[in-house]
């Protein structure tokens, strides 16, 4: 590629992602990420950093799985607005859509976690991990709702075309540090907007009725471009309604902070955590589906909803593995684990066994590529 088309590419490429790739925060917005206790220097940070293997990471990338991405169609519900018409009779109902991103149904309240409705997962509309199937449930089919929250700002968790489609519905928004500046830049209302830090919480209120909403600390990152990375916050959240209590962990790798968690705003009913995208290389970053087990004990959990996978080939492993490794973990350790397909609904007060709906081909089991993250409980400093 000559130098001129070179230039035309990067300018067509920036162009193309300019709106995508967000707004750092300024004036009041900034001033309040700087009061907190997760900024430094500049950025926010991890009790416990993350460690990488850069090489590592590079070398993974051109080694791709050949059972990366699904062979045949991924079997899908599809979600009418019918299915929200009743409230679940247990009080409490999630519905996965896929990835992140679900519907949950809690004590009279409806919180959407991480919409994500776009087509890939970057700044461009022609390039990126693309989805493997349409979304489950219709944006214009989606039931009024009482809270979205949001975890992050990277692509995976904050669409902007799906902000951008939603910014007119009348809903309380939950943004960590800095990620309102993105909001407000694509049309949010500022009114709509929660900022929250680590152990900050707010209470919704309907009808008699009161859901808390706790934004909690994680072990990930941020960064929408190469300028911003650690720009903004991420966090998860606990969701404590008058009956039911429900976590949500947006991205994280394992750290001591769970167990806190756990100890002060759980048991609960049922925990949405992340098994998938992870690599040796950086063991930090998620937690890999044995830790995630692990991760769901320490929360004190009594159900266990698998989310980040079932979506888009974000790692190096085949698509079907973070699951089969979950459910491996789950038996040992006597988890209860909750498996509906894409647009699927279960209520995990009343679940029975859950059916299989993913194809049998070949993954890879936890001694062959362990995910063990560092600096937690004395496991070790760094990997070997």
């Amino acid at each position: 590629m000559g130098v001129v088309a070179t230039v035309v590419f990067v300018a067509v490429a920036v162009a193309d992602g300019w709106r995508a790739f967000g707004k750092r925060a300024e004036g009041a917005r900034r001033a309040r990420m700087e009061a907190s206790p997760q900024y430094h220097e500049g950025t926010f940070s991890n009790p416990q950093p993350l460690w990488n293997d850069v090489w590592g990471s590079v070398t993974t990338m051109f080694a791709p799985n050949p059972h990366g991405d699904p062979r045949t169609a991924v079997p899908v519900v599809e979600v009418g607005r019918g299915r929200f018409a009743t409230p679940p009779p247990s009080g409490l109902r999630v519905t996965w859509l896929g990835h992140s991103t679900t519907l949950i149904e809690v004590d009279g309240f409806r919180v959407l976690t991480d919409p994500v409705w776009g087509l890939r997962t970057a700044p461009l509309t022609w390039m990126g991990p693309k989805r493997w199937y349409a979304p489950p449930l219709p944006l214009k089919k989606l039931p009024q709702l009482d809270a979205i929250v949001l975890s992050h700002d990277h692509y995976d968790h904050l669409d902007y075309p799906t902000i951008r489609a939603l910014k007119d519905v009348d809903t309380t928004w939950f943004a960590p540090l800095g990620v309102g500046a993105h909001l407000v830049y694509w049309g949010v209302p500022e009114s709509r907007i929660v900022t929250v830090d680590w152990g900050d919480q707010k209470q919704l209120q309907k009808a008699g009725r009161t859901l808390t909403v706790h934004c909690t600390a994680s072990r990930h990152a941020s960064g929408r471009q190469v300028l911003d990375q650690n720009a903004t916050l991420w966090a998860g959240y606990a969701l404590v309604g008058d009956t039911h209590r429900v976590f949500y962990s947006g991205d994280t790798g394992l750290f001591p902070g769970m167990k806190d968690i756990g100890a002060q705003l759980g048991p609960f009913d049922l925990t949405l955590v992340e098994v998938g995208a992870y690599n040796p290389a950086w063991p930090d970053w998620h937690l890999g589906p044995e830790q995630a087990v692990e991760a769901h004990t320490w929360l004190r959990g009594q159900a266990m909803l698998p989310i980040h996978w079932g979506l888009f080939n974000l790692a190096s492993h085949g698509w079907t593995e973070p699951i089969e490794r979950t459910l491996a973990e789950a038996r040992r350790r006597g988890v209860r684990v909750l498996t509906p397909p894409p647009g699927g609904s279960v209520e995990p007060t009343r679940a029975t066994k859950q059916p299989r709906w993913w194809p049998d081909v070949p993954w890879k089991k936890a001694h062959e590529v362990p995910i063990v993250a560092t600096g937690v409980d004395g496991r070790r400093t760094r990997p070997e």
